[in-house]
């Protein structure tokens, strides 16, 4: 029987080992190697932040049976705002505009990571090593021996780096990464507010950067502010009152008045590439082949269209007697994402430096192009099928 190793099981990682399981049927053995249980509340890749699944990602999700297990701790995206501080042009996109339940649905990680978990641990074929990391590897022609840090031995035909953007295993095996700091950070928070949110997620431009409000449960929206990384101390010795007024002047009163803030969160931002996402019987996803800016909720979404690609990769090769760590059917994953990553990581960061920078004619053009996207249907409907990941894999 074939057998995979994955190292890593972050959000990437736990979905890849379930969508292999679902789609091989019991002919792949899958190991999965995690450092720590997501019931920690300190654990890096289930931590305090939400995140936004698009609409296509929740269809795919669905198809690999694992939405039914998230869809009640997930609250509904009716309609997203996109707006400019200081400007009159606006874009709605509308759930109801497309025929659609719902745009998206946010999640909390920690929440997630428990369900996840839940799964894998009930699914057969999948092999839970946690807590447990990589020590080392051993590459051969025909395989890999991966050593544990509590002593295990695992021998595979891949090995599977879905180990976030600082991945050891990619680094064991020669990977390197482009990066590109933003000098921002990241604040991330939950906020309440005297008006409900009603499903309505924002995205808002400001001089020093975007801020995002996602709703979720109990009336609350989670924040997500990105600020020059420079003002990170400053920002972190706010008391709630002056943190809640700092942000209304930035947001304004679309839902009334700020009149709580959970415990602040800050994490850098940067642009992380890798050189390459493939090697000798090795495939990177997720966050190990790119980390992106959370302009647009974009990270997880182009993460999971990785996972969803190597796994029907992985389960075709079976399907046809090849070796699942041979290097042509490597380059099969390889080819079929490089279209979407490179659009995605180009997009994001292209938003970035138009929307983070106050100089004049950039001002004017980008809410030219507001206006142009919120009376140009085609334009407008581009934008939709990027928010609701309808994009080709």
């Amino acid at each position: 029987m074939m057998s995979v190793t994955i190292i890593g099981g972050g959000m990437a990682g736990a979905t890849l080992a379930l969508a292999l399981a679902h789609m091989t049927q019991g002919q792949l053995s899958i190991d999965l190697v995690e450092m720590q249980a997501p019931e920690i509340r300190a654990h890096p890749c289930f931590d305090a932040r939400a995140i936004a699944l698009a609409q296509g990602t929740c269809c795919e999700l669905t198809a690999i049976g694992i939405w039914s297990a998230l869809a009640s701790c997930a609250t509904s995206i009716q309609q997203v705002v996109v707006s400019d501080r200081g400007h009159l042009s606006k874009v709605l996109i509308a759930a109801c505009d497309y025929q659609l339940p719902a745009l998206g649905y946010v999640v909390k990680l920690h929440d997630v990571g428990t369900r996840l978990f839940s799964l894998l641990r009930k699914t057969p074929g999948i092999q839970l090593h946690c807590p447990a990391s990589l020590k080392q590897i051993k590459r051969e022609k025909t395989g890999n021996l991966v050593i544990l840090d509590n002593g295990y031995h695992l021998s595979s035909q891949l090995v599977v780096a879905a180990d976030g953007s600082h991945s050891l295993l990619a680094a064991h095996c020669s990977i390197r990464w482009k990066q590109h700091d933003y000098q921002q950070i990241a604040v991330i928070a939950d906020i309440s507010t005297t008006l409900p949110h009603d499903g309505n997620a924002f995205e808002r431009f400001t001089s020093h950067g975007p801020l995002a409000l996602l709703p979720i449960s109990g009336g609350r929206s989670s924040l997500v502010w990105c600020l020059p990384a420079e003002r990170q101390q400053e920002i972190t010795e706010w008391d709630a009152p002056q943190f809640c007024q700092a942000l209304q002047q930035a947001f304004g009163w679309r839902l009334g008045h700020i009149t709580g803030v959970s415990e602040l969160h800050c994490y850098p931002l940067r642009l992380q590439t890798a050189e390459r996402h493939i090697a000798h019987r090795l495939a990177l996803v997720g966050n190990a082949a790119q980390s992106l800016h959370p302009i647009a909720g974009q990270g997880f979404n182009l993460s999971l269209r990785d996972v969803m690609t190597l796994a029907e990769t992985i389960a075709q090769a079976i399907a046809q007697g090849e070796d699942i760590g041979d290097y042509a059917v490597l380059r099969r994953y390889q080819q079929r994402r490089q279209s979407d990553q490179n659009g995605t990581v180009d997009i994001t960061d292209g938003l970035i430096h138009i929307f983070s920078n106050s100089h004049l004619p950039l001002v004017i053009g980008r809410n030219l192009g507001l206006l142009a996207i919120a009376h140009i249907p085609l334009l407008r409907d581009a934008l939709a099928w990027q928010t609701l990941g309808w994009v080709a894999r």
